[in-house]
């Protein structure tokens, strides 16, 4: 029994290039991360050098839960068409590409992704020998823009206001000034719930050159920056360190 080819190496390599993420070594084995923003669809690569039409392979993620079965090719059976096993979490979502199959390519999409998608995979081939297992993380980003306000207002300060509202992985959240200085700041507020980090965070301004400022969260393990403006609209006494005890003229923020 044959899977029949329709789409070209080159054109599935171009299309794999734009959605793989870093890579690295991780306790020796070899760890390829994918980072996609929530909704989207992922591809989690893997290949050997062998057609696998008649062969088998199989994709698993690992948890705290233990081992979900993700999808399952077995010389053109698999999930999708027959293979009974798969986790209801992939049931309908996790794919394979029948078409590359000669080529010896057993990656797989799966779409529409949530949070809960994230995780570590791999992809293994008991039959080849030796066997061949690949790691595969998983990262599903969401990664909501900081919403600032003014919360009080006085004549010699202002406070200011962010929040991050459902990111993950967990963000660092820092105000900074129009320079990028970072501004000092309360510690931050921390939930944890449903898979996302929902972060608030404080900052008091009672004496500075700039009236415009930035919240920004950063998400370090994916490298991604998003941050807010917000501009105080009052005058903040800035003391010139006389020794009189008298201060310079306010300035106009």
């Amino acid at each position: 029994m044959f899977c029949f080819c329709g789409l070209k190496a080159p054109h599935f390599l171009c299309f794999l290039a734009l959605v793989f993420g870093t890579s690295g070594h991780e306790n020796g084995p070899e760890v390829v991360t994918v980072v996609v923003s929530e909704g989207s669809d992922a591809v989690l690569p893997c290949s050997v050098s062998t057609s696998l039409v008649q062969e088998l392979f199989d994709w698993r993620r690992r948890n705290d839960q233990g081992t979900q079965e993700v999808f399952m090719y077995q010389n053109c059976s698999h999930y999708n068409n027959g293979l009974k096993g798969q986790h209801d979490q992939f049931k309908g979502r996790a794919s394979h590409f029948p078409q590359q199959l000669q080529f010896g390519n057993a990656s797989i999409i799966i779409r529409n992704t949530t949070i809960s998608d994230s995780g570590n995979y791999t992809c293994d081939f008991p039959n080849l020998q030796p066997e061949q297992i690949f790691s595969i993380k998983l990262v599903v980003r969401a990664a909501p823009k900081p919403v600032v306000w003014l919360v009080k207002e006085t004549e010699d300060q202002v406070q200011l206001h962010c929040v991050v509202l459902g990111a993950f992985p967990k963000p660092k959240v820092e105000w900074k000034d129009s320079d990028g200085n970072i501004f000092p700041a309360e510690e931050p507020q921390v939930l944890y719930r449903g898979d996302r980090y929902y972060i608030t965070f404080l900052t008091t301004v009672t004496a500075t050159n700039t009236s415009l400022f930035h919240c920004v969260a950063t998400q370090e393990e994916i490298g991604h920056v998003i941050e807010a403006e917000i501009r105080v609209p009052v005058s903040i006494p800035k003391t010139n360190g006389s020794c009189n005890g008298e201060s310079s003229r306010p300035l106009q923020l």
